[in-house]
């Protein structure tokens, strides 16, 4: 009994580390670009249209992410899904981070967007596949609340970064930490994920 208990705890322990952390990377991904947006324009010389190119490029991940994350995770479990998806929020943070052109750097927001199209489908799904009936609701909140959370942090950040040298290092160097410090939450992830066990309603339904 108390081992059972113990191991209940510990699913439970996961389950809500992988739900808000999961729902950080969200919010984060999604407000930080509000802080790095002005050296961006600096830095590669944006016109208005670019600018509005280079807000959006995430945005227009999201679509596709969303749209193949259920077949995903359907086919191969909801626990790879969310592996892949902290796999491509650490992969945009590196990217996003030493691009050489704008191109480049509207590809790596893209795969960002990819990551947070899947994870706001499987996250909460995930998570209401594993926590108990009691407990669904509450648990169930934690990935909205990593969101908001990820884009109140994110100011903070964004603030603390740029603070850290004159118009001329954040337009050179400022907005790189800004989108890179996303690699930190997101290998976060992936060690909780490592721990964390498949959904059993998923296992059930493909015959484990």
């Amino acid at each position: 009994m108390n081992k059972d208990h113990h191991q209940s705890g510990r699913v439970l322990l996961l389950v809500t580390l992988v739900a808000a952390t999961g729902g950080f990377l969200f919010g984060y991904d999604t407000a930080v670009i509000n802080g790095a947006n002005q050296y961006l324009k600096a830095h590669f010389h944006l016109d208005s249209v670019q600018e509005g190119i280079a807000g959006a490029s995430a945005i227009l991940g999201c679509i596709p992410g969303a749209m193949c994350a259920g077949f995903l995770s359907d086919r191969f479990g909801r626990r790879k899904v969310l592996f892949l998806c902290a796999i491509l929020y650490a992969l945009s943070g590196l990217l996003s981070a030493i691009p050489r052109t704008f191109m480049e750097f509207l590809g790596a927001r893209f795969i960002s967007g990819l990551g947070i199209g899947a994870s706001s489908m499987i996250c909460p799904v995930y998570v209401a596949e594993l926590a108990p009936a009691a407990r669904r609701g509450r648990l169930g909140s934690l990935f909205q609340f990593g969101i908001v959370l990820g884009i109140f942090l994110t100011l903070f950040i964004n603030a603390r970064i740029q603070g850290l040298g004159n118009e001329a290092w954040n337009t050179e160097s400022g907005w790189r930490w800004m989108l890179g410090a996303e690699l930190a939450p997101a290998l976060l992830l992936l060690a909780f994920l490592f721990f964390a066990p498949e959904s059993p309603r998923w296992l059930l339904g493909v015959g484990r």
